[in-house]
């Protein structure tokens, strides 16, 4: 269940005033499950439009028959059903329907880019073809890139850029290699040993065949169209960060704190004057394997194979950030033509080893945050180890569960007997993710069975860290509020949804204090923090921005070691409280911004 926190459409359409009283869904994992029998080639049924048709006729059926019959708590899980319906309508040439999903869809969006830019696309693509009369010809191209342009100008810059600029890069990444490769690689072998798929995993095919039909026929168009928009329009939005931090670097006499994070790893040698370390002068360590086995390494242990290829790999890591920000980059010209080229039997090899580097990286950069501008922190390094294979290694089993189970539970004895004050997890799982590793690995036999199974892996675990939390009263427990655009509560992303008064949840904003496309968001989630290509050290020193609301929780925890080292004193619930009062609410009541200056000085003022 243990994932990295390394993002479509929403409103259910109305059901006429003598409908019955529909079934409400507080939770995504109550949602009924579906089953699709497949045979066969998986990528012809995505190329035949026969084939197709008859599949995705079932998809559609059970879609709008949810959308009927529940009222779906979460509008974000609203919008993943919706967006399944929308592509299939374009491509089904139900364009009526399609205008008046994206009309109500745009209705439904809280955040302000969203709410802006839902369906344009698609809007672009159906006016275009309606008015040229065909949807693969030259003059089809150039009517979608005009009406895209047209729209786009009406929009405020510093509200949409972030945007703009991601799906500029993955215009720029995407190839039919990159569009078929979760079919070939995920899919197929699940339709391979139970000749089906569930509903969790069906919207995958239909992704395929949209983007293979409408998306990748527009590259250019896309790449053009919103390259002449974002060099139109250079002003960079403002920095609000800057003027809140707080340096103790010339601060004296203040307290040393220890801060713990529970990660990835860490290359403890970026950091070797604060890391805490036993009478031998080694970095005092708490670490497992992926299969929740002891292990000595600070560090995810990369293959002998791959080890000469990590300059490569952390110079992608650079170009996946530079295309996200839109900076033109020898490294993101190298990912650029990398990924848009991949062949067919080069997918499996390039995605496991992108997702391997992130691994790999990711604690040595949260902990570069959570470190910051404090020389009083001291560094305490517990480390999880993620997956990175496409198929799940370890699979969910109950005995694997109650290994990770023990494992957070040791981790959680070991931050308590090293005086840990505060400890940063930018990680996280859910019910969804445990059911659709059970199907991958052949695991149940209904995707009702496997809810069921999934929802017990998950409270065993999920137990095992609230008591474990509570347990140490003593400590802050800080983490991110996950990627998935959703209610964590609704998503059951634990630990974000985890209520305990030392436990707190934070979601991420960009440089300007403006939501992130991609956080999630709910009653648990108390502040922001910036989570949009945030700097800081990957393994081996080299500094890269990556964004996630990982990059959003270090920060909160940087700003708690700094309240203690200027106030030993405070509790847990009292750091919270301090931090959130201090915060700047933004008129749109959705986003709580920390404020380190006024919290630093409301911790002083309390000594």
């Amino acid at each position: 269940m243990k994932k990295l926190i390394l993002c479509l459409f929403a409103l259910m359409l109305g059901t006429g005033a003598l409908a019955q009283a529909k079934q409400r869904i507080e939770k995504a994992s109550d949602l009924p499950r579906f089953s699709y029998p497949v045979k066969g080639d998986l990528e012809q049924l995505v190329r035949d439009e026969k084939a197709f048709s008859a599949f995705a006729a079932q998809v559609r059926r059970d879609i709008e028959s949810v959308l009927t019959g529940y009222d779906i708590a979460d509008k974000s899980m609203q919008s993943q059903l919706l967006g399944t319906l929308l592509p299939l309508d374009i491509m089904e040439g139900r364009d009526e329907l399609a205008l008046q999903r994206i009309a109500a869809i745009r209705a439904v969006q809280e955040k302000p880019a969203d709410k802006l830019l839902a369906g344009l696309q698609a809007s672009a693509i159906i006016e275009a073809r309606k008015a040229v009369g065909n949807a693969n010809s030259a003059q089809y191209r150039q009517a979608v890139g005009q009406r895209i342009a047209q729209s786009l100008q009406a929009l405020p810059f510093e509200v949409v850029s972030n945007d703009i600029k991601q799906a500029k890069a993955g215009a720029e990444m995407i190839g039919e290699t990159l569009v078929l490769g979760n079919v070939r690689n995920v899919l197929q072998p699940i339709v391979d040993q139970s000749s089906a798929l569930s509903s969790e995993l069906a919207p995958g095919v239909i992704g395929a065949r949209y983007a293979l039909l409408m998306r990748l026929p527009l590259k250019q168009t896309l790449i053009d169209t919103y390259s002449t928009y974002l060099a139109a329009h250079t002003v960079e939005k403002p920095d609000i960060w800057g003027v809140r931090n707080v340096s103790l670097l010339d601060a004296t006499g203040l307290t040393p704190v220890t801060i713990a994070v529970w990660d990835s790893g860490v290359d403890s040698a970026l950091y070797a004057k604060q890391v805490l370390r036993d009478a031998a002068g080694v970095a005092l360590l708490a670490a497992f394997d992926k299969y929740a086995n002891p292990s000595s390494s600070e560090l995810e242990p990369i293959p002998l194979a791959l080890q000469p290829s990590l300059p490569k790999m952390h110079a992608r890591s650079k170009g996946f950030s530079d295309l996200q920000s839109n900076i033109d980059s020898p490294q993101a010209s190298e990912v650029k033509q990398f990924l848009s080229s991949l062949k067919p039997g080069e997918y499996k090899s390039a995605i496991e080893e992108i997702r391997l580097t992130g691994n790999y990286s990711h604690g040595t950069h949260v902990a570069g945050i959570a470190l910051d501008s404090n020389p009083y922190a001291r560094l305490l390094i517990a480390r999880i180890e993620f997956g990175h294979t496409l198929k799940p290694d370890p699979c969910p089993s109950r005995a694997q569960t109650e290994k990770d189970a023990s494992a957070a539970t040791a981790t959680i004895e070991f931050l308590k007997r090293q005086g840990a004050r505060v400890v940063n997890m930018s990680w996280g799982g859910s019910v969804n993710a445990i059911e659709d590793d059970l199907e991958q690995c052949g695991l149940g036999k209904t995707p009702e069975g496997r809810k069921a199974t999934a929802r017990e892996y998950f409270a065993l675990f999920r137990d095992a860290l609230t008591k474990g939390f509570a347990s140490a009263p003593e400590i802050l427990w800080v983490t991110a509020a996950g990627n998935s655009n959703q209610d964590a509560s609704f998503a059951e992303q634990a630990p974000a949804d985890i209520v305990l008064p030392n436990l707190l949840t934070v979601g991420a904003v960009d440089k300007a204090g403006d939501e992130a496309s991609f956080t999630s968001y709910g009653p648990t989630v108390k502040v922001h923090a910036n989570g949009f290509q945030v700097e800081s050290y990957v393994p081996g020193g080299t500094r890269v921005a990556f964004s996630g609301t990982s990059m959003a929780s270090p920060q909160v925890a940087n700003l708690a070691g700094k309240m203690l080292a200027v106030n030993p004193k405070l509790k847990p619930e009292q750091v919270i409280a301090i931090i959130i009062t201090t915060s700047d609410k933004t008129p749109d009541g959705r986003r709580t911004l920390i404020n380190p200056v006024k919290a630093v000085a409301a911790a002083r003022a309390q000594l």
